[in-house]
């Protein structure tokens, strides 16, 4: 199956589906030597494992990783690593009765448009389930960074239109939906629960930023640094959008407004989001992307079988009324797997 694999100095290249004997990753362009081990991505593993709180999906999960090679007492070889997940809570007979039937907003229809079948068991390969390898993945490349000087953190700024207000990274993982507000968290948390119990789904507007990022890095024209954000953030299923800095609001700013002046000190502004013309300025990188609702509701939807003869559907399972939560390690894991690419990149032109 093409389209598994991602980056080129530092790539992984996934695997599994989310009714399978396992998801895993492999990782390629490791730097030999660094300490690793297994509880450290386990850590960022257990950021995203469902069942974590009343606003995410009851499916059990442990999500506990086994490394499989890449690693000799507690340090990379520089060779692959080969990092495994096994899948245990899994009920394919939930989606028996619907397994002949196109469910709206999945990709049911385009898979088996272009497969000729599909996996109808939560979705198979189409799942959110195979996120979990990337963040295992991520979480090597966020190891690297740190080597670097470089932080990445994500957040949720918006659910069903309720938004942020403040700022406060302190509290991010202190509530369910990882907000940078708790006082929208909570408003937030009601809201999910609220639509959880109606059959209903939402989605919201997750924010990254980037810290540490040294300038230059980017390869013009094609691969620029906000290009590959953007390639790697629209490859995460539930995501629709993304904007960098001013990002959509720019269209109504004049150039005077929107261009990041320079003094002595440097940049006055940050307009573009840390990244002009493809390439890393040393500020700040900062995007915003959007979430969709979760297409899995238990709403009766209007929709048709594989013979074209149109029905009412329910899709009866466990799933996430809101992604927001989960998906911020699986951004901050593309966002690290990016950067590290480049960073190779970068020190591959210069030999």
């Amino acid at each position: 199956m093409a389209g598994s694999s991602y980056g080129e100095a530092f790539k992984i290249t996934t695997y599994g589906e989310s009714h399978g004997v396992s998801v895993g990753v492999i990782v390629e362009g490791v730097t030999p030597g660094v300490e690793i081990d297994e509880r450290y991505i386990q850590r960022q593993m257990d950021r995203r494992k469902p069942g974590q709180s009343s606003v995410t999906s009851p499916r059990k999960e442990y999500d506990t990783i086994h490394i499989e090679s890449g690693v000799f007492e507690g340090r990379t070889t520089g060779t692959p690593l080969f990092i495994v997940l096994r899948n245990h809570d899994m009920l394919p007979d939930a989606y028996s009765d619907i397994q002949h039937s196109y469910r709206p907003g999945h990709a049911d229809f385009t898979y088996l448009q272009k497969y000729g079948l599909r996996d109808h068991r939560g979705s198979g390969r189409a799942s959110g389930r195979e996120t979990a390898a990337r963040v295992a993945g991520g979480a090597v490349a966020r190891k690297m960074l740190e080597r670097r000087g470089v932080e990445v953190v994500a957040y949720t700024r918006a659910i069903g239109g309720i938004q942020c207000q403040s700022f406060d990274e302190a509290v991010i993982e202190q509530n369910a939906v990882r907000a940078c507000d708790a006082e929208a968290a909570a408003e937030m948390i009601r809201y999910i629960e609220q639509l959880a119990a109606d059959g209903d789904s939402c989605g919201g507007i997750v924010e990254c930023r980037i810290r540490g990022v040294m300038p230059g890095l980017g390869e013009p024209v094609f691969d620029k640094l906000d290009a590959e954000l953007a390639k790697s953030m629209l490859s995460i299923g539930a995501v629709k959008g993304i904007e960098f800095g001013a990002g959509f609001e720019a269209a109504a700013m004049r150039g005077s407004e929107h261009n990041d002046g320079m003094n002595e000190s440097g940049f006055t502004s940050n307009h573009a989001g840390g990244i002009i013309g493809g390439i890393s300025t040393g500020q700040e990188i900062v995007f915003r992307i959007s979430v969709k609702p979760t297409s899995s509701i238990s709403l009766p939807q209007q929709t048709v079988n594989v013979n074209g003869e149109e029905q009412q559907i329910q899709t009866i399972g466990r799933h996430d009324p809101c992604i927001c939560p989960r998906i911020v390690p699986v951004v901050e894991a593309m966002a690290c797997l990016v950067v590290e690419d480049m960073y190779k990149r970068q020190a591959a032109m210069h030999g």
